[in-house]
Formats: structure tokens, sequence, C-alpha cells
């Protein structure tokens, strides 16, 4: 059988129960090798379940061990990475949660998955000096309205239809969480402007402003969004300091 097969083979063995043990992998006597390449199918599913398990605790926490791993197994029967660095596995979770039937009765179970995931992306991703107020502040009023921001690398907007940030917040301590006092929608930034990563619940309009901000639109353009009595030097600010943006900023052409 060419190399090529061979690791197709063995590819599709490893994932599936059902299937033998691929007939090149046997003793040096010539005798099978079930029982072994079980226990190293086994030993993928476990890695990969334990790869989940840390990129989503709050998920994990919320529903127990059990649960997470049936949810993470059905997870990973179907999805197989696509990278050998299992920093990168599981980014597709949210979505398999959100269509994973037993998971219905817990309904903002995918939004807290999906903050979950954007705090590992930011994580990990491109260093980048952040913009600050000085800058800012070094900026003439008269040219404030035609204004672009860069994004920085790392930040990430989310609008959830649950209170996910609110019960991502209450699972950081080690005591039992409360449910938020207000049961609403919410809208998140993550961030991470030096070493480590934030998450902030984004006001009123926030989240109308700071996407407008992220796609290029000029500061009076994402203002406009915001209505009646919304300020946009306050949000801007709020951006700001929880480093949202790259420097350096520009002006329309």
């Amino acid at each position: 059988m060419p190399f090529e097969a061979t690791i197709a083979s063995f590819a599709r063995a490893l994932v599936d129960p059902s299937r033998p043990a691929p007939a090149a992998t046997q003793r040096r006597d010539g005798r099978p090798v079930e029982r072994r390449f079980a226990v190293y199918r086994n030993n993928v599913a476990v890695a990969l379940i334990g790869a989940l398990e840390a990129r989503y605790p709050v998920v994990r926490r919320l529903v127990g061990d059990d649960f997470f791993r049936g949810m993470a197994g059905a997870y990973v029967a179907a999805q197989k990475p696509r990278s050998p660095t299992l920093i990168h596995y599981g980014d597709g979770f949210p979505g398999f949660v959100a269509g994973f039937p037993p998971a219905g009765a817990v309904p903002f179970l995918a939004d807290v998955a999906r903050l979950e995931n954007a705090w590992v992306e930011a994580y990990h991703s491109a260093e980048a000096g952040a913009l600050g107020l000085d800058a800012l502040a070094a900026i003439a009023p008269d040219g404030f309205e035609s204004l672009r921001f860069r994004p920085h690398p790392a930040a990430r907007l989310l609008s959830f239809a649950h209170p996910a940030a609110s019960i991502w917040a209450a699972s950081q301590c080690e005591s039992e969480p409360r449910p938020p006092e207000t049961w609403s929608a919410e809208a998140a930034l993550v961030t991470r402007p030096d070493a480590d990563v934030f998450v902030r619940v984004l006001p009123p309009g926030g989240f109308a402003f700071a996407a407008a901000l992220f796609s290029g639109a000029s500061l009076g353009e994402a203002a406009a969004l915001g209505g009646e009595g919304f300020d946009p030097g306050a949000h801007l600010v709020g951006l700001v300091e929880a480093g949202a943006f790259q420097s350096p900023i520009s002006k329309e052409p």
C-alpha cells in the first residue's frame, strides 16, 4: 500500500472506533495490534477533550464535568484537528454547542462559549502597541470627526442574546456563581493591551459605535449611530482605556 494511503487509513481508523486497526499496524511477529491501537485511539480522544476543557473552563463549570465531557466527546467525534497545535483546536465549539440538542436546556451556554473562545483568541493574538489617551488628547478638536481607528489585533467585539459576559465574570470566583441581577442581552469587548486579557461589558449603544469604528467608519459616522443622548466622547475614552485600538490613528484622505 502506498505511504499516503497508509496514512489516510491510519487517520480514519484513529477517529472511528468501528474501524479495525489498519493492516499496516502490526507486531514484529506479524500479529494484529487491535488492543494497542485502541489505547492509542482513546488517548487521542482524551487529549482533545482535555484541550476543550482548558479552552472552555466556565462552560465546563456551568454544566458539570460529566455533561461537558460527553458534549466534548461528541464534538471530537465530529470535528478533527486542522492543526498539529492543540491551542488552535476547538474554535468551532461554540457553534457546536448552539446546535447540540442536550445543551438546549442551557440557552446561554453557546454565548458563554463564544466569549471564552474570544478570550483565547485575544490571548494568542499578535503583539501591537495600544492607542493611549495621551495620543488622543494631542488631536485638535476640529479634526476629531474625521478620525479613523485601527482595531488592536487582540480586540474582539461580541453581541449576546443573554448576559453571557456577566455570567462569565461571576464564574471567575471560587465560590458558587450568582446569576445576573438583570437578565438581558449584553455586548462585550475583549482586549489584551499588554499581557492580560480583559472583558468589558459595553454600555447601551456601545456595540454599534465600536463595531462601526472597527469596520473603518470615521468617528463622526460612528457617533451618528448612537441616537439621542449618546455620548461618543465618553464611549471613545472607554474603548481607548480598554486598549481596543492600535496606534497610530489616522485621518480621512
